[in-house]
């Protein structure tokens, strides 16, 4: 299992009430914390052959609008511009999404995530208590603010002094190459609504000026690379991400995003990012600009029990996670939960284990999760016909 970036270690991992209690054979430490004992009937699942990475964090996804393709022909100077080219409801394909009920199209968002070894996400709307709050397939921020941007948001400055004490207040910002987007972080500083609660997302078109801004304030930053790239034609240098910034990465919706947040890192590799960085931006750092409390991001006695199970090919879990595809996730687990077992891991489950799975198929990756997979299929095909795809990935069961 994976202690960090750069730490596997041949150990057992014990869980009960939905946390870690310890791992035994790490160092040859098998104590439990003080004042933590197992309840209940106990079940063992053996991954031998696998690497166990902590849950991973996305920190920015519209969970709405994940059946839908890529749309825009850019680049665009800033968002603005691509969201008046698209945007237009009366037309396909956007009609036909639409017209596709939003819990429905929520639950897309989530299995999008689940599947590629999400625990936790950020989404980039309000809060949907009756979709999320209910047996949702993995934990979506609850306590955060948010703004959709300066262009598009009302009452921004209110909508950060609302957000609770503690709490992140997330908001595009940035999102384009032109001087407005350049200047956009100085307005939201003289709107006082820039400080170390401030997550920007995109933050393409900050200069140097406005980089050292952000770092003074301690604002974090989300960064897109495959849908800015996609919109923009241009993404954020890896080479102005220092090793003090407090930095998340997200996957964006499938309306400009390559597909998912293993896509993501895979991306963020490309345009230059340290490998053990990129573990980082989508474990304790993810958890960290989100202001996650719960020990999200680690495997530690004591934290809950997110978990990624995935193929090992004896590398580093930085070098394992970069390199992991759909099909190399094996399990996930949700405070302990099993809520997606690949086909080939099924036979390792206690049965009573996999109540209420059903099996879903995404690019020939065959897997169960715990989720309504015939209903979602049924809801969407009234619209959308017998080709449904979730982040430009075709499904099947």
């Amino acid at each position: 299992m994976a202690l960090d970036s750069s730490t596997p270690v041949r150990a057992d991992l014990e869980i009960a009430d939905g946390r870690i209690v310890r791992l035994v054979g790490q160092n040859g430490n098998g104590r439990r914390p003080k004042g933590t004992k197992s309840k209940g009937p106990s079940a063992d699942i053996s991954v031998e052959g696998c690497l166990i990475l902590p849950g991973l964090v996305n920190a920015h996804d519209h969970l709405e609008f994940n059946l839908f393709p890529r749309l825009g022909c850019g680049p665009y100077s800033n968002f603005e511009q691509w969201a008046n080219d698209i945007f237009h409801p009366e037309r396909s394909p956007v009609r036909e999404h639409l017209a596709i009920p939003k819990r429905v199209r929520l639950w897309w968002g989530g299995l999008k995530n689940l599947l590629s070894g999400v625990t936790s996400v950020c989404h980039h709307n309000p809060y949907e208590e009756t979709t999320f709050g209910g047996d949702f397939p993995v934990r979506v921020l609850r306590r955060y603010g948010w703004a959709h941007s300066l262009r598009f948001g009302t009452n921004v400055r209110e909508s950060f002094l609302s957000t609770p004490p503690g709490a992140p207040f997330v908001i595009h910002l940035g999102e384009g190459t032109d001087r407005v987007s350049q200047r956009e972080i100085f307005d939201l500083g003289a709107l006082g609504a820039l400080d170390s609660r401030t997550v920007i997302v995109h933050g393409v078109g900050l200069t140097a000026r406005g980089h050292a801004l952000r770092r003074r304030r301690g604002v974090a930053l989300v960064w897109c690379p495959t849908s800015n790239r996609f919109t923009l034609g241009a993404t954020l240098d890896a080479a102005l991400i220092k090793r003090g910034d407090r930095i998340a990465l997200g996957s964006d919706s499938a309306l400009t995003a390559e597909g998912d947040l293993l896509d993501e890192i895979r991306a963020a590799k490309r345009e230059g990012m340290n490998p053990n960085r990129i573990y980082s931006m989508v474990t304790e750092s993810g958890a960290n600009v989100l202001r996650l409390e719960d020990g999200e991001g680690t495997l530690r006695p004591g934290s809950v029990a997110d978990l990624a199970v995935v193929s090992w090919q004896d590398k580093t879990p930085a070098e394992t996670l970069i390199k992991t595809r759909l099909e190399a996730i094996k399990m996930v687990l949700v405070s302990g939960r099993p809520q997606m077992v690949s086909a080939q891991m099924t036979p390792c489950c206690p049965q009573e284990l996999l109540h209420e799975f059903e099996e879903i198929e995404v690019e020939g990756a065959s897997c169960f999760v715990r989720a309504p997979v015939g209903w979602l299929l049924k809801e969407s095909r009234k619209f959308l016909g017998s080709d449904v795809r979730l982040a430009g990935k075709r499904v099947r069961t």
